[in-house]
């Protein structure tokens, strides 16, 4: 009550002394649309809690208070297209957002580009990394084994083109795109793991799919030998029969393009007909990288597993030690930090430089959302915790590291070590 008190007395004073209320502060929010519960809830929250970071850090911008506006795409579940352009539209009818970080997930960007676009507001990821979001080839020729292009078309997806009504580009991310996984699990196998006969098996998903043929023609390029190729059902993985032909035929390594759990258990089956651990190494993409359930479900084989990720890793870079401490020091939980929460941080500074621009431009006020897309299109050069950033025409990074970690074995607890490094940004594997 006193406090109360209080508070009523300092108004009253200023009510009598004729004291002018202070001017309204100015504000301009970034929205960000993730995945904050159901399966990809821990990843989504590590992800939001690296644009706090650098929101609280900086909580001014160019004369604005930065406020942001964050909703859940998956509400308990998966990740949800549906949900995903509902907060979009949200997002839309408030004047005073400008641009917006997210999402991760690639059937959600396709849901939310065409209206973002429509709209003109900018929409910047730091994960998001199927082709199509960004052009309309899912698949090179020289990373598919047959030597054709695979447009979007044919695999069954809507290309760049026909995501973006307004013929300009509105979408910008931090991750490279996923054919590259495959390619730099093909050169680490081939280049540093000195492996030079393996087996390749996907599930029936397009995701899948198209890393294992990425792999398989990068590896054949680089003249290594794909001894055969399988596919298992994602619900019942057992691939021992084609194993043990593996075997047979000479194989020394597996890769798996697909996701966690079905490729972990091929991975257990595997301890049957091959040396264990690293004798016999097994790689995948991003989908494997840091699961806890991956190493349940390979058990005692864990070890020996290697899994791309289509970001730099900011945490073994030195220029990013200082700002992981200060993230650390205020976000204490092991679970609050994560492979994307740099590139989030980064994603953010980003967005901040391209505000300040468009706002000088604009006399300080409230830039039109377009002028903040085109900012964003000039980024280059950008010093982030990641790396030297940009963009190219096509709103892809410039910066295209593919990292390489290894599985630390059946602690499902422990964390993965960077393997390796794979650098593409000064020229393509294709």
């Amino acid at each position: 009550m006193r406090s109360a008190s209080a508070v009523l007395i300092v108004l009253c004073v200023a009510c009598t002394t004729g004291a002018s209320p202070p001017p309204p502060a100015k504000t301009l929010h970034i929205a960000v649309d993730l995945p904050l519960t159901g399966p990809e809830g821990r990843a989504g929250t590590t992800v939001l809690n690296g644009v706090r970071f650098f929101v609280q850090t900086h909580p001014t911008l160019a004369g604005f208070t930065v406020e942001l506006t964050a909703a859940d795409d998956a509400g308990g579940g998966p990740a949800n297209p549906s949900r995903g352009l509902t907060n979009l539209q949200g997002f839309l009818e408030n004047a005073n957002v400008m641009a917006m970080i997210g999402p991760l997930d690639g059937a959600v960007a396709r849901a939310e580009i065409p209206s973002a676009n429509a709209a003109g507001l900018a929409m910047v990821t730091p994960a998001t990394s199927n082709p199509c979001l960004t052009r309309d080839v899912y698949m090179p020729t020289l990373l598919n084994p047959s030597r054709t292009p695979i447009t979007c078309a044919q695999a069954h997806l809507p290309s760049a083109t026909e995501l973006r009504p307004a013929h300009t580009n509105n979408f910008f991310r931090l991750a490279t795109t996923d054919e590259l996984q495959g390619a730099a699990a093909a050169d680490y196998l081939y280049d540093q793991l000195h492996v030079l006969r393996a087996a390749v098996i996907s599930d029936s998903e397009l995701y899948g799919q198209g890393l294992a043929g990425a792999f398989a023609a990068r590896f054949a390029r680089r003249g290594g030998t794909v001894v055969g190729r399988a596919e298992v059902d994602p619900g019942h993985p057992d691939a021992r029969d084609f194993l043990n032909r593996m075997k047979q035929q000479g194989a020394r390594a597996v890769y798996f393009g697909g996701a966690s759990e079905p490729g972990c258990a091929v991975r257990s089956q595997m301890s049957s007909v091959f040396p264990t651990g690293s004798a016999t190494p097994f790689l995948g993409p991003d989908g494997i990288a840091h699961d806890p359930a991956c190493l349940k479900a390979a058990g005692d084989n864990s070890a020996g597993i290697f899994a791309t990720v289509p970001i730099a890793d900011a945490a073994s870079r030195t220029g990013a030690a200082a700002t992981i401490r200060d993230f650390k020091a205020r976000f204490t939980r092991t679970a609050d930090f994560g492979p994307y929460t740099m590139p989030a941080y980064d994603a953010t500074a980003i967005l901040y430089a391209a505000l300040e621009r468009a706002i000088t431009a604009a006399g300080g006020r409230l830039p039109a959302r377009t002028a903040v897309i085109a900012e964003l299109a000039r980024t280059s050069g950008f010093a982030g915790t990641t790396g030297t950033l940009g963009f190219d025409a096509a709103g892809d990074t410039t910066n295209r590291v593919i990292s390489i970690f290894q599985a630390p074995g059946p602690d499902p607890g422990a964390a993965w070590p960077l393997a390796a490094t794979i650098d593409y940004s000064a020229r393509l594997p294709y």
